[in-house]
Order: C-alpha cells, then sequence, then structure tokens
C-alpha cells in the first residue's frame, strides 16, 4: 500500500466533534459535582433525583453514546481499522472493570457494574455489525431497541447475570446503569447520522472548521482525552469536596437522616406515622448524643442498645 493510499484510510479528524465531547464531559462534571455535593451532605437529599437533574443526566449519557457510533463510522466506515480498535477496546473495558472493583468495596449498597464505560465497550462491539449497514436500516433497528427497552420485560432477565440487558422487571441497584435495552439504541442513532453524513457529505465540509478560539482549546483537548478526563475528575471533585468538609465542618445531616428514615419507613406504615417517628427519633438520638455515632456507624453495644429503646420509645409515642 502506498503512502498516499494509507493517508487516505486515516480517518479525518474533526474538531467540532472534540468539543461537543468536551462539552458532554463538562456537563457530566457538573452532574457529578452535584451528586457529590449532595453525598457529603452539602445539597438536600434526593436532589440528583428530581425531574431536572435526570432528564440532564439522561441527556449527557446520550450525547455520549451518539457520539460513540458518530466516532465508529468516521473511524471505521472506510475501512475498518483494528489495531486502533482493539486498543481502545481494551483501554474502555479496562477502566470500566477498575470502576465496577472499586465501587464495589467503596459503596457496595450501589456499585456500578455497568455503568456509561461498560456500555460503550459492550456498544462499541456491537455496533460493528451496523456500520456498513444502509442508515434507514439502522434508525429501524434503534426504534425497535427504545420500544423494546421501554415497554417489555420478562423475568427470565431477573437475575444477575443478565441484569445489564435491561429487561428485568424490577430495575437492579446502581448509581451508573446503562443497560442494552434501550441505550444501545442511541449508538445506532449515531451511527445513522455519521452514515447520512456521509452520504450527504456533511462531515467533509465540518471537517473543515477550525475551532481556532481559545474557548474551545480547553473542551477540544479533554475531548481528545475523553477517557482520561473520566477517570480522573471524580476523585478530583470527593477529594475537593472532602477537604472543604474537613476546613468548614460537617453540614446538617438531619435532612439526609429523615430522608432516609422516612422512606424506610413508608414501606410499612403511614406518611404521617412516619414523619412524627423520624422527627422523635432525631430530637431523641440528639439529645442523648447518639445522632453523630450513628450516623459514623461508631454505636457501641451500650449505645445500640439505648437506640433500640428510643425506638420503642418513639413508636409507643405514635401509637397512642
Amino acid at each position: 500500500m502506498t503512502e498516499d493510499q494509507t493517508k487516505a484510510l486515516q480517518p479525518q479528524r474533526i474538531a467540532l466533534i472534540d468539543v461537543a465531547r468536551g462539552l458532554a464531559l463538562v456537563a457530566m462534571a457538573i452532574y457529578h459535582f452535584t451528586w457529590d455535593l449532595e453525598y457529603f451532605g452539602w445539597l438536600a437529599p434526593a436532589t440528583t433525583f428530581q425531574t431536572g437533574w435526570v432528564l440532564f443526566a439522561r441527556c449527557i449519557a446520550s450525547s455520549f453514546l451518539i457520539l460513540v457510533g458518530i466516532s465508529m463510522v468516521l473511524a471505521h466506515g472506510e475501512a475498518m481499522r483494528w489495531q486502533s480498535f482493539k486498543i481502545r477496546f481494551v483501554q474502555v473495558a479496562g477502566a470500566a472493570a477498575l470502576i465496577s472493583l472499586v465501587t464495589y468495596f467503596a459503596i457496595p449498597g450501589g456499585f456500578i457494574f455497568f455503568g456509561i464505560l461498560h456500555a460503550i465497550a459492550l456498544f462499541s462491539v456491537l455496533g460493528l455489525l451496523f456500520l456498513r449497514i444502509p442508515w434507514p436500516l439502522t434508525l429501524i433497528a434503534a426504534a425497535l431497541v427504545l420500544l423494546i427497552g421501554n415497554n417489555l420485560r420478562f423475568e427470565v432477565f431477573n437475575i444477575p447475570a443478565l441484569w445489564w440487558v435491561g429487561l428485568a422487571p424490577i430495575p437492579p441497584q446502581s448509581n451508573d446503569f446503562v443497560p442494552v435495552f434501550p441505550w444501545f439504541a442511541t449508538v445506532l442513532i449515531g451511527i445513522a447520522l455519521a452514515r447520512m453524513g456521509l452520504q450527504f457529505g456533511i462531515w467533509q465540509r465540518l471537517g473543515t472548521v477550525k475551532m481556532s478560539h481559545p474557548a474551545s482549546r480547553p473542551l477540544t483537548f479533554i475531548g481528545r482525552h475523553s477517557l482520561a478526563f473520566y477517570l480522573i475528575h471524580q476523585p478530583i471533585l470527593l477529594v475537593s469536596i472532602w477537604l472543604f468538609t474537613s476546613l468548614a465542618g460537617e453540614p446538617d445531616k438531619t435532612p439526609q437522616f429523615l430522608f432516609h428514615c422516612q422512606n424506610s419507613c413508608l414501606e410499612t406504615s403511614s406518611e404521617a406515622f412516619c414523619t412524627t417517628y423520624c422527627s422523635c427519633m432525631v430530637d431523641e438520638m440528639k439529645d442523648k448524643k447518639l445522632f453523630t455515632p450513628f450516623l459514623n456507624g461508631a454505636l457501641d453495644d451500650a449505645q445500640n442498645g439505648t437506640l433500640l429503646q428510643l425506638r420503642d420509645m418513639c413508636v409507643v409515642q405514635q401509637t397512642k
């Protein structure tokens, strides 16, 4: 193969794609920062479960996965670059495994077993099946994935080994869950958009656009180093908030306790009972100096005994 032929097979780097990926990463960091502030108690409980934040998170994930589909076509649409693909796959899959390992020990109640990186690794493989398919057919496949993912559930998928499919009747607990159904549809949409762009010469025209404004340079940089940014941004945010908390002092954890206490209580009791019961528990625990040790998981046997007595007392008070 001649040097000119080799250059012809090299994918065209489109600055706008890097900037778009950089914007998605910044949006992700904003969401994670908000989640971290909530986790440390600086924001009200369930802040990131509000409708606006949920939609924001879904838009971020969708933008990442659409860009995955677009990038696959731009990188491998003319000729499959297997060496580059395998290197990238190993990097993403390895990072996903690292995230699972860390969160398994750090947050066992919601560890990330199939998050955005796991999805990108798997969807990159599945997406290979659609790289040469006409884009209208790929859009039809995306619609089917969305339809199935949003409407069908099967008991056979209700086992941990198959949770990643996304068709279990009850979604598993995880701080980042991006299953095949319906999220693979977004990658298919990206592939279809990219194939359509190639057909109409859109990418060739966008490739001539130069992002020379100084404000675009940081976005371009992180967009070209997205995996590194993803891996390091959260530890930096967590350490920063931890240092601030160490200097400023712990925030009031009463709202967090009341939120979790009432949610747990509502599984078996009325809202009125749970509201007064949980308020009683807060007041009594603070009076007996048990509130902070309880939140820190540092109660000794005697304190646990006192806590049980307070629980029984608050239950009796609400049933009188």
